[in-house]
């Protein structure tokens, strides 16, 4: 059963890579003239939940992408001596560890302990669910440390942030460096135009989750890119227009 799901979680990730790479092409074909910039493309950490450091590094490779957001499954927050080592292998495998999370910031001290970990391990952005009245507090560690907070949409079920407007209402007033992790599939389920939305609060988006899903409902299931309902063309079409400098990763 544990090579079987490893093979299909591979395939899944690897298809979903030569599918995004086509859209990247198809709309370069039109837009490639708005930037001078290629899309940055990466992989969201949190699709390997449930598999092996190996098995996120194999799959990974297998992609030909080179840069992973992180899951503290595979790096556990508390770690320091095996933080390092385990940094190490992604290293020696050509794939750079550019953002850690998605975290959950309750307190104070989930927040004291997200900015150590990210400092530890070496990355400048942490991917984040603060509680809402925390955001000046994280926007004072943000600010001491100059490592980014991108918040992301959680979907319907997500009491702080359902949406890409919640995340961006919530923090629009703060630092700079405090943006969005726009999660596509979640903004869908939400009933939510992703494209529309991320056209609306590019400013303030400095990572993106790219995931498909069935239908755009609370418990739609997540697909492989081109078997749901987003229209990633139309979604990357829109990403060279505002110039989008973050990266794109693969989750699923």
């Amino acid at each position: 059963m544990t090579d079987r799901r490893f093979f299909l979680k591979s395939s899944a990730t690897v298809v979903s890579a030569a599918l995004l790479r086509s859209s990247f092409a198809m709309a370069g074909i039109s837009e490639r003239a708005a930037t001078k910039a290629d899309l940055k493309l990466g992989i969201a950490g949190y699709g390997f939940l449930k598999l092996s450091v190996e098995d996120a590094i194999t799959i990974t490779r297998q992609t030909g992408i080179n840069a992973i957001s992180i899951k503290d499954k595979h790096i556990p927050l508390n770690t320091t001596k095996e933080a390092l080592e385990i940094i190490e292998r992604f290293k020696k495998n050509r794939i750079n560890i550019y953002a850690a999370g998605m975290i959950t910031m309750k307190t104070e001290q989930d927040i004291d302990r997200a900015f150590d970990y990210a400092k530890n391990i070496g990355v400048g952005m942490i991917i984040a669910s603060p509680n809402i009245s925390l955001l000046k507090y994280v926007e004072q560690k943000v600010v001491h440390c100059n490592i980014k907070i991108a918040i992301h949409n959680g979907g319907p079920e997500d009491k702080w942030y359902p949406t890409p407007k919640a995340v961006f209402d919530n923090i629009k007033n703060y630092d700079n460096r405090i943006g969005i992790c726009f999660i596509i599939g979640h903004a869908q389920r939400a009933g939510i135009n992703p494209i529309e939305a991320y056209d609306q609060y590019a400013e303030k988006v400095m990572d993106i989750h790219i995931k498909d899903v069935e239908a755009a409902k609370a418990d739609a299931h997540e697909v492989e890119l081109g078997r749901g309902i987003i229209d990633i063309p139309a979604l990357v079409n829109s990403l060279y227009k505002q110039k989008y400098t973050g990266r794109c990763s693969i989750e699923y």
